[in-house]
């Protein structure tokens, strides 16, 4: 008897047999997954909560640094209406010349029109928000596209009058030049699995419909002179009340980052 060969081939059966266990272990899994997002799609169902659209593609994203951009002297002269600025440059406050009708046009256009060709690095920002009652119409900056969310240190603010007209308006940014990651590159929470988290903690509410949803950047440290950023789901929804919510999920993590009300307000929807 060849002991060698039959050593051999039970090494081989063997070898075979992982495989196979392991191919069934990874069906049952996927099976699993399937299985646990029909349950979410069937309780979202069931809850009355509308979220067509969830962008569904693989996304791998880095944790950011960058610094506060400190305005120059260069960039205080460019601008043509009054400048006031605190000494160390972090910000800068601008009286407008001629105000700008707001109210009365709820598409913006033109205010849009005025960041983009008359304020610093306008190009970076995107409308967030029109708030009744504070009076204001603020702006975001953004890096490659995606909205640094709520980000008092990347920010447009107008303030507007009673006639409900643009007056001034208050600037921060982060400086373009100093963006970089400061982590591996890893793969992001589906937007589907950030949803589950704001359903599971009875954040999002029955009846309520997802109306917009984006991925960008939310400050996770938030020093004087630098920020390290996470990427970071923002969901625009609608409750049945009518009111509208901003929902931010952490997208490596899956946690909770801020919900905001946002009471009848002109709000940022693409």
């Amino acid at each position: 008897m060849d002991w060698n060969r039959i050593k051999t081939i039970f090494i081989i059966a063997f070898l075979v047999l992982d495989v196979f266990l392991f191919s069934q272990l990874m069906t049952k899994s996927r099976q699993f997954e399937v299985r646990n997002d029909a349950t979410l799609e069937e309780n979202l169902k069931s809850d009355g909560i509308v979220y067509d659209g969830l962008p569904k593609d693989v996304v791998n994203d880095y944790y950011m640094s960058a610094n506060t951009k400190i305005f120059s002297e260069d960039d205080i002269m460019k601008m043509k209406e009054k400048v006031e600025y605190p000494e160390d440059r972090s910000s800068i406050h601008v009286i407008l010349e001629k105000p700008i009708v707001v109210v009365e046009r709820e598409d913006f256009l033109e205010l849009n029109d005025y960041v983009f060709t008359h304020v610093l690095h306008g190009e970076l920002y995107s409308f967030w928000n029109y708030n009744k009652e504070e009076n204001t119409v603020t702006y975001y900056q953004k890096y490659n596209d995606k909205v640094l969310f709520m980000n008092r240190s990347a920010h447009i603010v107008f303030q507007l009058n009673d006639e409900g007209e643009a007056i001034s308006y208050d600037q921060t940014m982060l400086d373009i030049d100093t963006f970089k990651p400061i982590s591996e590159k890893e793969e992001v929470y589906p937007a589907l699995r950030a949803l589950e988290a704001l359903y599971s903690k009875g954040v999002l509410k029955p009846g309520s419909t997802v109306l917009d949803s984006e991925l960008g950047y939310y400050s996770l440290v938030n020093m004087e002179a630098t920020q390290v950023l996470t990427p970071t789901w923002h969901f625009l929804t609608k409750n049945k009340d009518g009111t509208i919510e901003n929902l931010l999920v952490n997208a490596f993590e899956g946690q909770i980052i801020q919900a905001q009300q946002q009471t009848n307000e002109n709000t940022k929807m693409e």
